[in-house]
């Protein structure tokens, strides 16, 4: 019987709200007992103490504080040095610039066999020190995934260490039955968000930060709302923008009518309460929030940028300029214009996408084979 590969799988930060929809998660279902041994660790942050650990996982919480993982990092990447020479890991699974970062230097000691580092998103090696510090540390043995084709391109086009040898996309899945059996019904959605019984509302799920662009679609709601009195919108996430947003929201008289329904945990449970899907993101690795839309069968409207625009053609969705205020408004308009049978068929044409293009399997089989594969890769697939 051959041995099980030892893995290692670290995240920066712990995020209990997610646990259903999170990436790494989603890999770790895929990763049978019987060819993985895998530890799944997170940087920072740790669940309640009342939560209950998943059945036979082993799970390392470090959680190095703010100043532990600022400068140097001489502590965490000595805990680290240590605790990975003890466990002999075959190969690394890192999520995230600051987990693949810490291992571009500490594999120079440790040289595990195969590194893997997974980018969410843009913007992580715009800085000119990260390249250099890439283009010196990433040697054969690592591989690197982007979430989507477009944050590919974005590592290539960086000319810092990532190829089209050893660097692929594997887009973003969700494992749409387990989303599906987790959906509360219209009616339960709105009760548990406090939302109110209206024809129709427009609904957008997503941390509240100013990336993801939910003041342009409060300001675009506010164009629309006297046109559209039976509508409402409603936004799912926490963040430091919630002041800002409470703010607009009463300065365009919009109380009652716009609603910010703070984090949800497993917010993916109530997007029946919605009627279409909204995502203003200025900026997105992949946008698994507009996958979870189109498995609550809604039509869906996003932000022209490009790792949204081919979920969004495919999905027969509506798109806009992103931070474009005029042309989200456009958008709204003419969604709402829609009658409840068209946004219907719309929804339904969303979600055959998702099941035709989005299929959780496909994605986990990916991870399997780049984990246990020691052929160099040849190129990005979708």
């Amino acid at each position: 019987m051959a041995r099980k590969l030892k893995v290692l799988q670290l995240q920066t930060r712990y995020n209990a709200a997610d646990t259903n929809s999170d990436l790494g998660e989603q890999i770790l279902q895929g990763l049978p007992a019987d060819r993985f041994e895998v530890i799944n660790a997170y940087l920072e942050g740790r669940p309640a103490d009342d939560a209950i650990a998943p059945a036979g996982r082993r799970q390392v919480f470090f959680e190095f504080n703010e100043k532990d993982m600022s400068g140097l990092r001489l502590k965490v990447r000595a805990r680290l040095l240590a605790f990975c020479r003890e466990e002999g890991f075959d190969v690394v699974l890192l999520h995230r610039f600051k987990a693949v970062n810490l291992f571009m230097h500490l594999n120079k000691k440790l040289r595990i066999a195969r590194c893997i580092g997974v980018s969410h998103g843009f913007g992580e090696y715009d800085r000119f020190y990260r390249r250099w510090q890439a283009k010196r540390l990433i040697d054969e043995r690592w591989r690197f995934v982007g979430v989507s084709p477009a944050v590919v391109d974005y590592l290539v086009s960086l000319r810092c260490g990532f190829t089209p040898a050893n660097t692929l996309a594997i887009t973003n899945a969700l494992d749409i039955d387990l989303a599906e059996s987790l959906q509360l019904s219209r009616a339960e959605a709105r009760q548990a968000l406090g939302l109110p019984v209206t024809p129709v509302i427009i609904g957008a799920i997503g941390r509240l930060v100013p990336i993801k662009g939910h003041t342009h679609l409060v300001r675009a709601f506010a164009a629309i709302s006297q046109d559209f009195p039976h509508a409402s919108l409603a936004i799912i996430g926490g963040g430091r923008e919630h002041e800002n947003l409470a703010a607009l929201v009463a300065e365009s008289g919009l109380q009652g009518r716009v609603h910010l329904c703070g984090t949800q945990p497993d917010a993916m449970r109530y997007v029946r309460a919605f009627d279409i899907f909204a995502m203003p993101s200025l900026q997105e690795g992949l946008g698994l929030a507009l996958l979870e839309g189109m498995c609550g069968r809604l039509p869906v409207l996003g932000s022209d940028i490009p790792a949204m625009r081919p979920l969004l053609l495919g999905a027969g969705g509506r798109l806009f300029t992103p931070g474009d205020v005029a042309s989200l408004t456009q958008q709204l308009r003419a969604s709402l214009a829609d009658s409840e049978a068209e946004r219907i068929e719309q929804g339904e044409r969303a979600y055959r996408y998702l099941r035709r293009e989005h299929d959780i399997e496909d994605f986990r089989r990916k991870y399997r084979e780049l984990l246990e594969g020691d052929q160099l890769l040849t190129g990005s697939s979708s």
